[in-house]
């Protein structure tokens, strides 16, 4: 799976381990994200991101 960079703050989602504290599952594409989820970081939506 594709991880994703935060345009803002750097932050990487990676699939592989989730966002635990937004209780989002290892294994989770960003695209199967909620369209809520924001970065966990700086608080931006998932607009702000590009593939790494």
């Amino acid at each position: 799976m594709e991880k994703w960079i935060c345009t803002v703050c750097g932050y990487v989602y990676d699939p592989a381990v989730g966002d635990p504290a937004s209780e989002i599952e290892p294994g989770t594409s960003f695209a199967d994200l909620p369209e809520d989820w924001v970065c966990p970081e700086c608080g931006v939506g998932k607009d702000l991101f590009e593939k790494a």
